[in-house]
């Protein structure tokens, strides 16, 4: 199999992410379709079940330099999923396309036990449909959510998703920052076992979410007809801190936290955990590099900021019902960096940013919960200033202190050095004195209080 996945280091004002993963792919011959012997389920109306959110990921645009072309390939996908079930649904995006998606065939299936490549359990891949059909076009800026389909979904579980698009498609709908290895190979072989990739993508493409008829988290509980087990999710909302992990290791903090949640203390009911964080994204701000700044060519990535976006990345998750933010400090150290200083912002534009969230959070009834922005004394991407920390400090103040969110999880609290707050346990750190390495994920994990799921 050929490596073809390209990282870029990005410069060091880069806040979202510290590695851009990702390959312009070039089209290739067609190969027949080979179609797996496990039949596909007859659609079932949806109203027969509830469904709950197991895993779900944050679409972008691209930067106009972004070229990426797939034609007549097949895009094999790796997810992790939080919760268990025994049905499930996909949830595709043309959300930021310019012209229809034209989709010919999408399989899903268990990943194959003891790997790190893209093959599958025997017997366990599934074809999806859309309105009973194989094939589906999606219109530009539109979503498309498959027919639900049966099939053993295990708790923290790798499930594999491929995509055969049969014409020149432009990777205009995307995840730049995965953390996972994704592959992509020529032709339609969706229902192959195994697949010869012609490359290697740390990107996800097209996919945004998975949803389960759960199953319960522990033998005592019950589960009712529909399968659901009061089975509930948490949106995790926020940035490169949220959606950052060591590559195909899932060691995002959400990804321990799902972990907590299925141990020792955690609810009686499933409570899945949707990562909707974005490298670099901003609560109040979409992307605006300044003209000829090099941000021009990876901002687009950051994605529209965390206001504009609530209504499809939380309100619109399945079975949401809890939402928690940690969102900030990109927009404290973005302004004179990778956007203009005119979107420079106070501790009260945050504020009033977090009570917008709070609000809309409330009228949809979820209970939501803030997290306190982590120290970055010394960074190396230019966020550290005296008026950014006085502005962190300021807003975390009111965090904790205000009432206004239904919980606090102190964040900083867990992530910073007792001997000099202003900077990150060294135990902590992934080097740039920003992001957190994996312990610093795991200690976030175990800051979350349990109590709020039960």
């Amino acid at each position: 199999m050929k490596h073809l996945t390209v990282r870029q280091r990005l410069s060091a004002l880069l806040a979202g992410a510290l590695l851009l993963g990702g390959v312009s792919l070039t089209p290739t011959a067609s190969a027949a379709s080979v179609e797996s012997a496990a039949p596909a389920a007859a659609p079932r109306a949806a109203s027969t079940a509830a469904w709950t959110g197991t895993w779900a990921t944050a679409p972008t645009t691209v930067p106009r330099s972004d070229t990426t072309t797939f034609e007549k390939q097949t895009i094999r996908q790796i997810i992790h999923t939080s919760i268990a079930g025994n049905a499930l649904r996909v949830r595709l995006s043309n959300e930021f396309g310019k012209q229809a998606l034209k989709i010919g065939e999408v399989y899903i299936a268990r990943r194959a036990a003891g790997t790190d490549n893209a093959s599958i359990e025997p017997g366990s891949d599934r074809r999806l449909t859309f309105g009973g059909k194989s094939a589906v076009s999606i219109p530009a800026g539109s979503p498309a959510l498959s027919d639900p389909v049966t099939l053993r979904v295990p708790a923290r579980s790798d499930l594999v998703v491929s995509l055969y698009l049969p014409e020149s498609t432009p990777g205009s709908t995307v995840n730049a920052f995965a953390s996972q290895r994704n592959y992509v190979a020529a032709g339609n072989v969706t229902g192959e076992t195994k697949i010869e990739a012609e490359s290697v993508t740390e990107r996800w493409y097209f996919l945004t979410g998975v949803s389960v008829r759960a199953t319960a988290a522990r033998s005592a509980d019950t589960t009712d007809s529909a399968g659901t087990a009061g089975a509930s999710a948490l949106v995790a909302l926020g940035d490169s801190i949220t959606a950052g992990s060591t590559v195909d290791t899932n060691h995002r903090w959400s990804d321990y936290l799902a972990q907590r949640l299925q141990g020792p203390g955690g609810p009686r009911h499933p409570v899945g955990v949707l990562n909707k964080g974005i490298s670099g994204n901003r609560l109040l701000h979409d992307p605006n590099p300044p003209a000829g700044n090099p941000a021009e060519a990876y901002a687009a990535y950051f994605g529209e900021s965390g206001l504009k976006r609530f209504d499809r990345d939380v309100a619109a998750q399945p079975g949401a019902r809890h939402l928690l933010v940690l969102i900030g400090v990109n927009d404290l150290g973005h302004p004179g960096n990778i956007a203009p200083l005119s979107e420079k912002v106070t501790a009260q534009d945050l504020i009033d940013g977090h009570r917008q969230l709070i609000a809309r959070a409330h009228e949809r009834g979820l209970r939501i919960y803030g997290g306190t922005i982590t120290p970055f004394k010394n960074d190396t991407l230019g966020f550290s200033t005296p008026e950014n920390e006085a502005a962190r400090k300021t807003f975390n103040h009111w965090l904790r202190t205000s009432g206004e969110y239904d919980g606090v999880v102190d964040f900083d609290a867990a992530l910073r050095d007792p001997d000099d707050p202003e900077q990150l346990l060294a135990a902590y750190d992934s080097g740039d004195h920003l992001h957190p390495n994996d312990a610093g994920r795991e200690a976030m994990a175990r800051a979350v209080p349990l109590r709020f799921f039960k």
